[in-house]
């Protein structure tokens, strides 16, 4: 009873009153009964004395009160379990023997884990409070074998004190603490559960682990072994939530937006003191695992955090970046990083010149680790952004200001590089695409050039003219980096009417470099064997050997582009070599798209063409109608000499060839102006005062049709006879379309082509050729009629529109009377047996019917 017990009883005594080899009985614990703390141990005999350590550890880690609290032996079993496998000294490590009769235990009684775990933290805190670390790690220790082996249905009993004691360790202000905490946090991660769970909640770790990768600790090497840990962490908490939808949802904003700018400072100290490949690897494995929904939110941070430490100027890391992106993500979700780019570069469109290049530069080694084929379901869209880009940057070029305040000057070398690299990425991108993308693309981009008086508004009122021809310029320099690597084996889908068309009109504008690069353009389009690189001069010594030629003759699509383009194609050549302004890189291109016509085209009728083509330009340095320099005069017999020099080799009988070379050296002896090795060159040799040049000295239109004699070119004779002048082509008249100024002047000629002879019989015969006549121009193109229809277009282009309108009116019935005229051939009576004119009867379409009439 407790009155009959002694006030103050003291260990020793307690101990001497038991017999030897008895244990002794748990203490209750009474407010009256206090035990010294301490004992004096040599008194003691050896066995009591391990009988009080025991009763002072039951006492000291404050056990349950009750008598069975007090004494060890009396204990649950789990508890004596958990306690033995802490050895006296903490340097010794965990108790193995122990520990494994603790795991026994575990795996025989799994009711019991959520008490082994809890009891397991409890000794935890307690250690960590009394800063016995060792003993921590004992704890911890054991805690990671349990989860490790009973990674089972019911491994939920452990993880939530699991995860409550590295919260603990966590927070605790010491960082070999985290980084052992972090170290168990990864095991755990790679355990692969079996069950779900419902209650867990991994936000402290995203928060935790994030801040760690941003340690400033002093000393650099617990400041990287931080950081590592805090990736690592990263990398675990990943590893354990994306693939349990009943887990945090690691992918949401607030979560990304902790994770990323974590891992990207690692990744920006890209040095040998820094934890980088550590980082990378946690990125791509971040990456890799993002589904269709989640890219958005996991690069929306990569964008943040460039723009807040400036890291878009210079560009080095910010491709590195998104190099990673793109390796690491799956291929179809690819263009979702563009469009978030694209999205960008518009949000940024008021930034400096630097930034905007940045951005772009990333576009541009996007679209090339991009290996879909595809930019996504908004191909036009993203060459519309460039474009567009394009159109500001020279605004703001011509402005001096990248905003509309006029506050933020902005210089031309920074615009060019902007613009280079736009011209860069639009070429990037468009290599990605399929071919009947990029004719697309093409076709998109030409409906984008502004052409003086149909899209006069398209640039910024304040830039006016130059602001169209800048972007004129950049929008074929676009082109042109599209049609490079432009591979098609069919022509007529490579040029088609409406590209071809808008194209060749921009050869006969005033701007030298827009001819130039419409010439590059056509040859890059044409020239499907790539011959253009192998030409780099203008020579009469060129080997056509270093060429890949044709061996079989053109295919059905190539001869269906000869007969509707051909003709178009050599007049607008013949009108580029008149301009004034053309200089040697001008003759130089001219050159290289005769020579890849000959190659690509292997036809006599090509061949024939291109003769006559050359010929004719010969023509015009001699007589030199058009007023043109010496220098030009000069260019164009070097031209003329070194492709005829080109087409000798490619196919016509050896006579032609040789009277080519004949003529060549004679400009060798007697006039090496007219050669291309003295014109074109940096410093030409051309004479003094005007021109003048032998008739041996010449390519003899006679020599030349008399060399294509008795060979396969002998039915192209006759036109070779004919000299070339260049004009519509029929194909040319029935394509185009035909404004109102051509309608009147054509109605205008039909009713003078009618009055003409007004005393027609009326019983002329009718036929496909009479109803043709009556409403198309037969007549030739005349100087006459030019005349006439430049009068009629000028007419309707000053006069005022009650005037035009009136005399349409007039034309009406004109039009009218002549469409009775036909009607009355086709329905008029046939003749009478008698010889005599019988009377006219009601036309068919007057006649009325009745209702009930059977037909």
């Amino acid at each position: 009873m407790p009155g009959s017990l002694p006030r103050v009883v003291t260990v020793p005594a307690l101990l001497s009153s038991l017999p030897r080899g008895a244990n002794p009985p748990s203490l209750p614990s009474f407010p009256s009964i206090s035990l010294p703390r301490v004992v004096a141990m040599p008194t003691v005999a050896e066995a009591p004395r391990r009988l009080l350590q025991d009763c002072c550890s039951v006492l000291d880690h404050q056990a349950s009160g009750g008598v069975c609290g007090c004494c060890w032996a009396l204990r649950p079993r789990y508890k004596r379990l958990v306690d033995n496998i802490f050895p006296e000294d903490p340097e010794d490590g965990l108790v193995k023997a122990n520990m494994e009769k603790l795991t026994f235990f575990a795996l025989s009684a799994p009711e019991k884990l959520d008490r082994i775990a809890a009891y397991l933290s409890e000794r935890l805190t307690r250690e960590l409070n009394r800063h016995r670390y060792g003993y921590v790690c004992i704890a911890l220790e054991a805690m990671e074998q349990l989860l490790l082996a009973c990674h089972c249905q019911s491994i939920n009993l452990l993880v939530e004190s699991f995860l409550g004691t590295l919260r603990l360790l966590l927070e605790a202000d010491r960082p070999h603490l985290h980084i052992l905490a972090t170290g168990s946090f990864v095991k755990f991660a790679n355990i692969e559960e079996d069950t779900p769970s419902y209650h867990r909640s991994y936000d402290f770790f995203v928060s935790r682990f994030s801040e760690m990768c941003h340690s400033d600790h002093e000393d650099p090497d617990t400041r990287i072994k931080i950081r590592v840990s805090g990736i690592r962490g990263l990398q675990g908490v990943v590893r354990k939530t994306v693939d349990d939808e009943l887990q945090v949802n690691i992918w949401e904003p607030r979560h990304m937006e902790q994770i990323v700018p974590a891992l990207l400072v690692n990744l920006e100290q890209g040095n040998s003191d820094s934890p980088a490949e550590q980082t990378e690897v946690c990125f791509r494995e971040l990456l890799g695992r993002a589904a269709y929904g989640h890219i958005n939110n996991a690069i929306r941070p990569v964008l943040m955090h460039l723009d807040s430490r400036s890291l878009w100027e210079g560009g080095s890391f910010a491709v590195r970046c998104f190099q990673i992106i793109m390796f690491s993500i799956q291929s179809q979700h690819s263009h979702l990083v563009i469009q978030q780019l694209l999205g960008h570069l518009d949000a940024n469109s008021r930034s400096p010149a630097s930034v905007r290049a940045g951005i772009v530069e990333v576009l541009s080694e996007a679209a090339v680790i991009e290996a879909t084929g595809s930019v996504g379901p908004t191909v036009l869209e993203v060459f519309n952004t460039l474009l567009r880009q394009l159109r500001q940057s020279v605004d703001y070029q011509l402005t001096g200001y990248y905003d509309n305040a006029g506050k933020h000057k902005t210089t031309s070398f920074h615009e060019k590089t902007l613009q280079d690299a736009v011209i860069k990425t639009i070429g990037s991108f468009a290599n990605t695409l399929p071919v009947y993308q990029r004719s697309e693309v093409m076709l998109f981009i030409m409906g984008k050039i502004p052409v003086p008086g149909i899209y006069p508004a398209l640039g910024s009122p304040n830039t006016g003219f130059e602001g169209s021809r800048m972007i004129q310029v950049m929008l074929l320099k676009s082109l042109l980096q599209v049609s490079e690597r432009y591979d098609s084996s069919n022509l007529l889908t490579a040029l088609p009417s409406s590209f071809l068309e808008p194209l060749l009109s921009f050869t006969l504008m005033d701007d030298p470099e827009i001819r130039l690069l419409v010439l590059s353009i056509l040859t890059s389009l044409i020239d499907r064997r790539h011959n253009a690189a192998r030409i780099t001069a203008v020579s009469v010594t060129f080997d056509v050997s270093v060429l890949e030629q044709k061996e079989d003759r053109c295919s059905r699509q190539d001869n269906l582009f000869i007969r509707k383009h051909a003709q178009r194609l050599y007049r607008h050549v013949f009108l580029a070599c008149k301009e004034e302004s053309n200089g040697p890189s001008h003759y130089q291109a001219l050159f290289i798209l005769l020579v890849v016509l000959s190659v690509e085209l292997v036809s006599e009728e090509v061949l024939v063409d291109l003769i006559r083509l050359i010929l004719a330009l010969q023509e015009m340095g001699v007589t030199n109608q058009e007023s043109l320099s010496v220098w030009n005069r000069c260019s164009l017999h070097a031209v003329c000499a070194a492709a005829l020099h080109v087409l000798s080799q490619t196919g016509p009988p050896p006579p032609l060839h040789q009277h080519v070379t004949q003529v060549i050296e004679s400009r060798q002896k007697g006039a090496p102006h007219l050669l291309p090795e003295s014109v074109l060159c940096d410093q030409p040799r051309i004479p003094n005062g005007d021109l003048k040049v032998d008739k041996d000295l010449l390519f003899v239109q006679s020599k030349v049709c008399e060399a294509l004699t008795g060979s396969s070119y002998s039915t192209q004779c006759e036109r070779l006879n004919t000299p070339y002048t260049p004009q519509l082509t029929d194909e040319d008249r029935l394509s185009r379309k035909m404004s109102i100024a051509d309608t009147i002047s054509l109605q205008i000629a039909i009713d003078q082509e009618a009055s003409a002879d007004p005393q027609k019989p009326q019983t002329e015969q009718i036929t496909f050729e009479t109803l043709k006549n009556a409403i198309e121009d037969s007549g030739g193109v005349e100087e006459e009629e030019r005349r006439k229809r430049m009068e009629v277009v000028e007419r309707f282009q000053t006069a005022p529109f009650e005037e035009i309108a009136a005399l349409c009116g007039s034309r009406t019935s004109l039009l009218q009377s002549k469409l009775d005229q036909v009607f009355d051939l086709i329905v008029r009576p046939p003749p009478s047996p008698s010889g005599q004119p019988s009377q006219r009867s009601t036309p068919v379409y007057e006649m009325k019917f009745p209702d009930l009439c059977v037909y």
